[in-house]
């Protein structure tokens, strides 16, 4: 294990602080190396690209701003090979949230993330990923029946 010395500000560091007392950290040390682990997670992989994964994007936009309901729709219909489904929700006059589910090679669901969070008038965006294997059988669905059994 290596010892690293750091200069924090006062504000960081009582959000630290506090940060690892509602986590149950027992010292400044593991709740850094956890937060560091869990940032270092988020980063890209330079190798992962062609990977398929699955991903949830969730995003809130101004439902008010021109056209973009239209471009989001039309985003989606544009990429229907990676686009499964999109859960809609009203939050308030104004504002909507949309989760949409996304399937695909990791790099065409980030380019397509990007694209959506990067449009005017979405105001949050984050990406789940999941990978996701590209030889894993299809899953029946639990409520599909073998169709000859009796009842």
């Amino acid at each position: 294990m290596q010892r690293v010395t750091m200069t924090i500000d006062d504000d960081l560091m009582e959000s630290l602080d506090r940060y690892m007392e509602a986590s149950g950290h027992r010292n400044r040390s593991e709740a850094v190396r956890d937060l560091v682990r869990a940032g270092l997670l988020r980063l890209p992989k330079t190798d992962d690209g062609a990977r398929r994964c699955m991903a949830a994007l969730v995003y809130v936009y101004d439902h008010e701003t021109r056209q973009l309901s239209k471009r989001l729709m039309d985003g989606h219909h544009s990429h229907t090979d990676l686009s499964i489904a999109t859960l809609h929700v009203h939050i308030d006059e104004g504002s909507c949230l949309e989760v949409s589910l996304l399937r695909g090679p990791k790099s065409e669901v980030d380019h397509f993330a990007q694209h959506v969070i990067g449009e005017r008038g979405v105001r949050y965006g984050q990406l789940v990923v999941v990978p996701a294997s590209a030889e894993a059988p299809q899953a029946r669905h639990p409520h599909e029946h073998d169709r000859r059994h009796e009842h």
